[in-house]
């Protein structure tokens, strides 16, 4: 009889090697756990999708309103076509793989959109940057920054609020005010 350790349970390669593959339940902790101790939440708490992200933070908190958070995520995602479809990059940093994927090189290749669609898309995006900009010329605060830039910080770069006066969340909501008009929500 052959001593040593006994082998361990678990699928395994041709060649005998244990296959180690993450369950979604294993790495699905890992963030839950993050997103308690960062946020302050219970595991349950944890759970809500809006805590992956600045813009749903802020609605997770009740600093801006629903409609306020689906008004921003509707224009991240616009924009993030409008710049995929121009040939722009997007603002925030992705890997070089993320960057072969979007641009169908490697993986799932989109269909070209046709010259109706980008037009479309031309328009609705030109409507909510006009409303964006009119925004910064009448209906901001009386400090912080202007509205379009607080949305495009928010919205598009994800970038934390927590240090974010108080005058920037009111522009910031002035700007996704904006938006609710614009997209009808």
């Amino acid at each position: 009889m052959a001593r040593g350790r006994k082998c361990k349970t678990g699928k395994r390669y041709p060649c005998g090697k244990l296959e180690r593959a993450e369950t979604e339940r294993e790495a699905m902790a890992v963030a839950l756990d993050a997103r308690r101790r960062h946020y302050g939440v219970s595991i349950k708490r944890a759970r809500d999708q809006r805590l992956g992200s600045a813009l749903g933070r802020l609605a997770f908190t009740k600093l801006i309103s629903n409609d306020q958070h689906e008004a921003g995520r509707v224009f991240g995602e616009l924009y993030q076509r409008h710049h995929a479809v121009m040939g722009l990059l997007a603002p925030t940093p992705r890997s070089i793989a993320g960057r072969l994927i979007e641009e169908g090189i490697m993986g799932l290749s989109p269909s070209e959109p046709t010259l109706d669609q980008i037009e479309r898309l031309r328009r609705r995006f030109r409507e909510a940057a006009a409303a964006l900009t009119e925004c910064d010329r009448h209906n901001r605060a009386d400090r912080g920054s202007g509205p379009s830039h607080l949305v495009h910080r928010v919205v598009c770069t994800d970038e934390d609020t927590l240090s974010w006066s108080n005058a920037d969340i009111a522009n910031l909501r002035v700007g996704l005010n904006a938006l609710v008009r614009v997209f009808r929500i």
